[in-house]
């Protein structure tokens, strides 16, 4: 048999459905809060106010966002995966502080009917607040692109042309968008004042003389700016290049918003705005390969046999692992009253490597004259009077300096 339901059950529950689907479409009722804070009030024989009620509610709201935030982030590890190779862990973390900033920002809004004893400050710093989390909400989506774009180009193997393009690219535009998110957000948070509103609308009217003034005075920030965009798009010098700057040799460490960090090999830091990086020259050793030539030269006599220096020289780069096997050449290039100078020129596969190879080759190709060729290495001739060519026969004379038979 069906269960027996008291008299007038169906007609009450209907009713209460009726008073919430009336509740949810209309939002919430102030009346209805009203009421409720009345029987608190009456409950616990005191007196909030508005405004005290204004700020039980606002905790309230807060501490609904941060469960809501709570669960959010206890369900997205495993909804999300993984987005190329960027963790989860790093994709969370990412966006942790500022979802918790907006969140309960967000909730509060929606508890906004019981708030209106608020004082005008503090609703007007809530406004600001939201403006705040979304501009870094922003920032992070895009700092997350950024790394997820950089975790799928390694710039760790050697032929690292085209990930090097790509963090280039990827690290200078990203720069920007967040200057562009900042300045935008900073722009409407301040619109919301009413003065600055009216300050706005009179620099409208007067745009002509403002954009000159206003640009004239930004001229190095908008220039390097733009300089940034130009070395994104063209790239005269990547991550990690090599190259030369006022005569210091290192490689592109970091690339920000206005200026290139390079490393120089001593470890020292040179600091170089991007209009110097546009507007002078400088060399890049790594524009379109790492593979690179390298010299040597060494200064020896005139008697020094060249064919035999060249085979030891070819020995050499055959038995070293820092050679790549591409060039190995060993040319006169140079002839004074003194001396004769010998270039050796070879290849590596990257500027370090060249280094190396280098200054391994000059030491062992001096040890190896100083052990075979020793009177081959650079000496001065001097001729004295009355000293006879070898050619004669003769020995020269030793006294006075004068020509005559020896004592």
């Amino acid at each position: 048999m069906g269960t027996a339901w008291p008299t007038g059950w169906a007609t009450g529950w209907f009713a209460g459905f009726d008073s919430i689907a009336s509740y949810a479409s209309h939002g919430i009722s102030t009346a209805g809060m009203n009421t409720f804070e009345d029987v608190v009030e009456k409950s616990l024989n005191v007196t909030i106010g508005p405004t005290g009620w204004s700020i039980i509610w606002m905790l309230i709201a807060v501490a609904i966002g941060l469960i809501l935030h709570f669960i959010l982030f206890r369900l997205l590890p495993g909804l999300i995966g993984r987005f190329g190779r960027t963790p989860r862990t790093t994709i969370l973390n990412r966006f942790r502080r500022p979802s918790m900033l907006l969140v309960p920002l967000l909730t509060i809004q929606l508890f906004m009917p019981m708030l209106a004893a608020l004082p005008t400050v503090t609703r007007h710093l809530l406004t600001l607040l939201i403006f705040v989390a979304i501009v870094w909400i922003l920032v992070a989506v895009i700092s997350v692109i950024e790394q997820t774009i950089k975790s799928r180009h390694d710039i760790t193997v050697r032929d690292n042309l085209e990930a090097r393009s790509v963090h280039t690219k990827i690290t200078v535009l990203s720069r920007s968008l967040m200057v562009i998110v900042i300045v935008i957000g900073t722009g409407a948070a301040l619109m919301t004042f009413p003065n600055v509103r009216a300050i706005g609308t009179a620099m409208l009217a007067s745009a002509g003389v403002a954009g000159l003034v206003i640009g004239f005075a930004a001229r190095p920030v908008l220039e390097n700016l733009i300089a940034g965009l130009q070395i994104a798009l063209t790239q005269p010098a990547r991550l990690d290049d090599v190259v030369i700057i006022d005569g210091e040799w290192g490689r592109v460490e970091e690339i920000t918003m206005t200026y290139v960090v390079v490393r120089i090999w001593d470890q020292r830091c040179l600091i170089v705005p991007f209009s110097k990086v546009i507007g002078d020259s400088f060399q890049n050793w790594t524009r379109r390969t790492a593979d690179i030539l390298g010299t040597v030269f060494l200064y020896t006599d005139y008697t020094v046999p060249v064919q035999t220096v060249r085979e030891e020289l070819e020995r050499l780069c055959r038995a070293s692992d820092l050679w790549d096997g591409r060039v190995c050449v060993l040319q006169v290039t140079d002839a004074t009253d003194r001396t004769m100078e010998l270039r050796a020129l070879v290849s590596a596969k990257d500027s370090g490597t060249a280094w190396d190879l280098r200054v391994w080759l000059r030491e062992q190709l001096l040890s190896f004259l100083q052990e075979h060729y020793p009177d081959c290495l650079p000496r001065a001739r001097v001729e004295l009077p009355g000293a006879r060519s070898p050619q004669d026969g003769s020995q020269p004379s030793v006294g006075d300096g004068n020509p005559g038979p020896h004592a």
